[in-house]
């Protein structure tokens, strides 16, 4: 399968300018909380496993920003401000700026955004603001917009500390690329693997080369739509997959804590 990361051109400026990035041992600082915003305790669950990337859902009613995934869903104890800024501003004071008692340990939040960006991306920047501490240049949480991402050629009308997640389709420019925070992809779109058993042969190469491309341009990456199991957290350590995609925090911050290496 073919992927275009980037053109030839920008992508032999960025092969000599980046090292390849793996990832020498998995913790739950690779694990990533996917659909955080439908978990029972949406945010503090993967906090509590000390996640090192959790996913919501953004949806714009009424200018407000709410996480959750339908309309039906938005209500006053469902406002993003409530369920994520809020407590992640207030664990950034209680650490002295550090979100997790470690100061090695960083956080990726990822704004899955449900409604259109050109409506939700202004109201989101103005949400954000309100919280100093999560804009900070230095800051330990690192934000990432996904779903109805703007269009590339946009990404330089928005303030600096958001970056974007990456598509392998798109022909990123060198000033776009730097705002790309990592490359997502669904897995789906490589192979028809239900997570039983190995990985094709044929699926594997393919999933291989886009991850390689992923590394050379110094981006890490990840895969939605995954199978939700051990073995396919296995395969995808194998692949040495930066992120590993998950809707089971517990069970997963269980096994990467306790699985042999």
């Amino acid at each position: 399968m073919k992927c275009a990361l980037i053109s030839p051109i920008v992508f032999s400026i960025f092969i000599h300018s980046t090292l390849a990035q793996t990832v020498d041992s998995y913790s739950t600082a690779q694990a990533h909380s996917h659909n955080d915003s439908r978990q029972l305790r949406p945010f503090i669950e993967a906090y509590d496993q000390q996640f090192g990337s959790i996913e919501t859902d953004v949806f714009l009613k009424n200018g407000t920003l709410y996480a959750v995934n339908h309309e039906v869903d938005a209500n006053a104890d469902r406002t993003l401000a409530k369920l994520y800024l809020q407590p992640i501003s207030q664990q950034l004071e209680k650490n002295n700026g550090m979100i997790y008692v470690q100061n090695d340990v960083y956080l990726q939040l990822v704004f899955d955004l449900i409604t259109p960006a050109s409506e939700t991306m202004p109201l989101l920047v103005k949400e954000l603001e309100k919280f100093k501490n999560l804009t900070e240049p230095d800051c330990t949480v690192k934000i990432v917009i996904t779903g109805q991402i703007p269009a590339p050629e946009l990404f330089d009308k928005y303030p600096d500390y958001i970056k974007f997640e990456g598509s392998p389709d798109i022909n990123y420019t060198p000033e776009q690329l730097e705002r790309v925070a990592l490359i997502g992809q669904s897995l789906q779109k490589y192979t028809g693997w239900n997570g039983e058993g190995p990985l094709p042969k044929n699926d594997k190469k393919s999933i291989s080369k886009l991850i390689q491309k992923a590394h050379e341009l110094g981006k890490k990456i990840r895969f939605r739509d995954a199978p939700d199991n051990i073995n396919t957290w296995k395969t995808m350590m194998a692949l040495q997959v930066d992120y590993l995609d998950t809707g089971k925090v517990i069970q997963m911050g269980d096994y990467l804590r306790t699985a042999p290496r």
